[in-house]
């Protein structure tokens, strides 16, 4: 594996690389969810490369930016244990001027739910997404579901811009419980790590009151509710089609039905895919 710490170490192992690319962004704090990225990478490219920033500009006042988990000698060993071909792991200063041109999320898609949370953190995440993937120029690029209207967004972005990579979807990784996987999973003590698995419970019993014939969202909505009692704060729960525009049915194979809850200090995102 060769690691890159600079743009032009990165160009230089980049090179003028022929084959197929699959491409892995990432803010570290790598877990089994990061690795079926890199998996299905595999799967698909002749080289993998796997990129390690954690992005300022995504960040909000008073969030987890100073205290973001951090495991560098950890992380590489995973990529190299993951079989990685290139690892590239810049400073702020390698992607970020004095000066920077903004990218902007599109005013409806990128100020709701998440982006009405967290106003401003899909802008940071649009312009971090943009300049790798164009350094990188990979075939393909792999997302998780988990962060589903990320994902949205970054496919639009490069439908806009005209970008010529394949954006990839890979489905949610847990953990034994039901938990989805996440860096910031490990803010959580064991008993929070308890009431934390009342965000998966939630999405199962929305998806059971479906398959027994339920297709009100509002119904779906205030159930999720009710399973959620017990957690520090529910930030919201919704349900959109995949385009992320509100529907009053369920739509088989056109719904994400999303939560974002507090169990402590620690803000958890969860989501599935009908």
């Amino acid at each position: 594996m060769i690691i890159t710490r600079n743009i032009e170490e990165f160009n230089q192992a980049r090179g003028n690389l022929s084959n197929s690319i699959g491409f892995v962004p990432t803010m570290g704090a790598l877990h089994e969810g990061h690795i079926s990225l890199i998996k299905q990478a595999q799967e698909d490219n002749d080289i993998v490369i796997v990129s390690i920033f954690i992005n300022p500009t995504q960040f909000l006042e008073g969030e987890d930016l100073e205290t973001y988990p951090r495991r560098e000698q950890g992380d590489i060993e995973i990529c190299k244990r993951a079989g990685v071909d290139i690892l590239f792991m810049p400073n702020i200063s390698d992607m970020y001027s004095s000066d920077e041109l903004k990218i902007l999320a599109p005013l409806k898609a990128g100020y709701i739910l998440e982006g009405e949370s967290r106003a401003g953190h899909f802008d940071g995440m649009l312009q971090i997404v943009m300049k790798l993937l164009n350094l990188v120029n990979p075939t393909k690029a792999y997302f998780g579901k988990k962060d589903a209207q990320q994902l949205s967004l970054i496919k639009k972005m490069v439908k806009d811009y005209f970008i010529r990579v394949e954006i990839v979807a890979c489905n949610i990784i847990r953990d034994n419980q039901g938990l989805a996987l996440s860096s910031r999973n490990i803010y959580l003590n064991p008993s929070q790590k308890i009431t934390a698995l009342k965000l998966s419970n939630s999405l199962n019993v929305a998806v059971k009151s479906i398959w027994q014939g339920e297709l009100e969202v509002d119904k779906i909505k205030d159930i999720m509710v009710n399973v959620l009692d017990g957690v520090t704060k529910i930030e919201y729960v919704e349900i959109v089609d995949y385009e992320f525009r509100a529907i009053d049915k369920i739509k088989i194979n056109n719904t994400i039905i999303l939560v974002a809850c507090f169990v402590g200090d620690t803000r958890l995102i969860d989501n599935i895919w009908i």
